[in-house]
Order: C-alpha cells, then sequence, then structure tokens
C-alpha cells in the first residue's frame, strides 16, 4: 500500500501486546491488532502473532500462563523483525487505540521498531479508553482497568490475549458510549417533562446536565451494605420517600431509558427507579446510592453537609468505614439531594441508578 493511500486511512487500529511483565528489559511477547470502521465499529481486519524475542535469555525465566503463553510457544514463534512489515502495515497512517497505549503500547512498538534498525509505524491520532473512560464515565466502574470494566459489563473474563482484549476494549466502549447516549436522553427528558422539578443548583455546584435536587426528603430505610460492587466495595445506599412530582420526572426518564436500551439491543430485566412494590404501592421510594472514590483524599464521592439549628456544617471523612455512615442516615431523618441519574446495565439486570453528589443531612 502507498503512502498517498494510507494518508487517506479513516479506519482505526486497535491493538494491544503481551509482554514479560515490568522487569528492567520488557520482551514483548505477542502483538494483536483489529482494524475498524469508525462509522459502524465493525471490524475490518484482524492479526495476532506470538512474538519470539531476539534474546531468548529474556524468556528464559517465563513462567507458563493459563492463557497459552509458554516459553515453549514463544520459542517458537516468529522474531518482530519477521513480523515487522505486517505490523507496520497494520499501523501506520490510522488512528490508534487501546487501553493505556499512551503510556505503554506506543512505546512498547516504537521501542520494537528501533530495535530493528527500521522507521516506526505513526498514528494520525492516538485514542487511548484508559484516558477517555476516566474522564467520561467516571470510578462508577472501580479502578478502570479493562477486567473491571468487562466485568461491570457482563463481558465476561479478561483472558490476557492480544486480540481477545483488544475486541474486548472495543465492546467496553461501544457499552460505556451506550450509557452515555442513555444519560443524554434522560437528562433530555427530566428537562422536558417537569422543567421546575429539575431546579437549578442551590449547592452552587455548576449546572451539570444530569443533575437534579430535591429537599426535605425523609430517609425510610438507612444505609445498606448488601451489594458489592465490580470492585469489591459494598454499594452504599439509603432509601427516601420520593414526592409525586419527583415520581413523575423519573419515570418519564425510565421510559425513555428503557427504550432506548431495548433499541440498543439489551436483553437485561429492567428495574423501575421508582420503587412501588413490597410494600411502596402507596408511598413510592428512591434509593440514592454513595459511591465510593479510587483517589484523593475524601474516600467517598458524595460531598456531605450537616444541618442544625447553628448552620451547615462540611462533614470530613478521613477513611472508607460505613460503619461511621450508618447513624448519619437512621430512619426519620431529612435529607436534601443533589443526585445524578445514571443508567446502568449488568449481568443481566438494567434501570437508572440516583448517584447522590451532595448530601445535605437535617439533625433530628
Amino acid at each position: 500500500m502507498g503512502s498517498s493511500n494510507r494518508e487517506e486511512r479513516s479506519e482505526i487500529a486497535f491493538f494491544d501486546l503481551e509482554t514479560t511483565g515490568s522487569d528492567q528489559r520488557i520482551a514483548l511477547l505477542e502483538f494483536g491488532a483489529i482494524v475498524v470502521c469508525p462509522e459502524k465499529l465493525v471490524e475490518l481486519d484482524s492479526y495476532t502473532t506470538l512474538v519470539r524475542p531476539a534474546d531468548l535469555s529474556l524468556i528464559s525465566t517465563l513462567k507458563p500462563r493459563s492463557n497459552g503463553i509458554t516459553p515453549d510457544a514463544v520459542a517458537f514463534a516468529p522474531t518482530f523483525l519477521q513480523i515487522s512489515d505486517r505490523v507496520y502495515d497494520l499501523l501506520h497512517g490510522r488512528i490508534w487505540a487501546g487501553h493505556n497505549i499512551r503510556r505503554f503500547d506506543c512505546e512498547i512498538i516504537r521501542e520494537a521498531f528501533a530495535e530493528i534498525g527500521k522507521p516506526a509505524p505513526e498514528p494520525k491520532g492516538t485514542i487511548d479508553s484508559l484516558q477517555l473512560l476516566t474522564q467520561k464515565f467516571g470510578s462508577r466502574a472501580g479502578d478502570m482497568k479493562m477486567a473491571t470494566l468487562a466485568t461491570y459489563f457482563g463481558l465476561g473474563q479478561q483472558t490476557h490475549r492480544s486480540l481477545d482484549d483488544v475486541r474486548m476494549n472495543l465492546e467496553v466502549l461501544k457499552h460505556c458510549a451506550a450509557v452515555l447516549l442513555l444519560e443524554s436522553s434522560i437528562c433530555n427528558t427530566a428537562e422536558e417533562v417537569e422543567p421546575n422539578t429539575a431546579q437549578r443548583n442551590p449547592f452552587d455546584m455548576g449546572q451539570l446536565s444530569n443533575e437534579m435536587e430535591e429537599c426535605h426528603l425523609k430517609v425510610r430505610f438507612g444505609i445498606s451494605t448488601k451489594f458489592l460492587d465490580p470492585a469489591g466495595w459494598p454499594r452504599l445506599n439509603f432509601v427516601v420517600n420520593a414526592p409525586q412530582s419527583l415520581c413523575k420526572v423519573l419515570d418519564a426518564c425510565d421510559g425513555v431509558a428503557q427504550r432506548l436500551s431495548s433499541d440498543l439491543g439489551s436483553s437485561s430485566e429492567w428495574w423501575p427507579v421508582v420503587l412501588r412494590r413490597d410494600g411502596f404501592v402507596n408511598c413510592p421510594a428512591v434509593r440514592l446510592h454513595i459511591p465510593n472514590t479510587i483517589s484523593g483524599d475524601n474516600p467517598y464521592g458524595t460531598e456531605m453537609y450537616q444541618k442544625d439549628s447553628g448552620g451547615v456544617q462540611k462533614l470530613v471523612f478521613s477513611k472508607y468505614d460505613p460503619a461511621e455512615l450508618r447513624p448519619l442516615f437512621t430512619p426519620g431523618t431529612f435529607v436534601d439531594a443533589l443526585f445524578s441519574i445514571d443508567p446502568y446495565d449488568y449481568q443481566q439486570n438494567a434501570g437508572i441508578r440516583l448517584v447522590a453528589k451532595k448530601l445535605i443531612i437535617h439533625s433530628n
């Protein structure tokens, strides 16, 4: 393929590398890539191969892996020099995509070409799904590693084989994009159904389109730690009574989200966000979630304040401790809540999750 054709390449090349690990000298053991149409996100081409290091001493201490990458298999694989033309043709002039490729895979590829004295392929652009999803999707899926994201979306176990991993990477991006599309549609619906209910934020956090505020919500059931998130942390949540105005907006959001979820091909069971069964029929309720954070000084993703006759005081938590939160959300307590509307589709269960961004807890 000539250079003029490469300049016109619009496809995205997802690629992944398997290496010996984090030793002082890293050896490339496997290369895998798929070429994807950016308009339809369908796979156009694929290639994968094990790679034999030029210095076989680098795999002398390599332990056999359950995924099939063993010293014997690698020893009989082609060298990087032998596959370099194919790798170059797959990557050069295309947009590169992968999970954490900016800090790892891109550098390894460039070093591999430098070692054989050949010019390295150059990307038209780079999409690092780790950086992109951390920015756009937040910490709702835990540590944002590929295995954690795959578990979050029910995509199975990561095999740590290059071709499997890039295909999983593409599926994770599709699922995240679908969730973000749902969120955008839900926000528009909330504004259309009840513009006065989706009030301006009185807590001065700026106008985020998928956030709503409700005051004086009565806690019906306190903090629960029964369920775990994909990272193994308890899902902290509590149940509050829901006024009819809020129910009206959330029911409309639920309907739109469920239809979009079905249109996107989901077969998961849909769980309504407004609780009306098992004792909630005559007095509907909703569940508010307090997310965990994976970095920073605050162990929770929710800002919490306590209000009494003397004013409002911010609560500071030095460590993650659900037992410390339970006394704050006892049944009968009133809270003012700023929350986001986050769709989810996980292990054949789907719906809308209300994630608390800011809470003001009224002292009894």
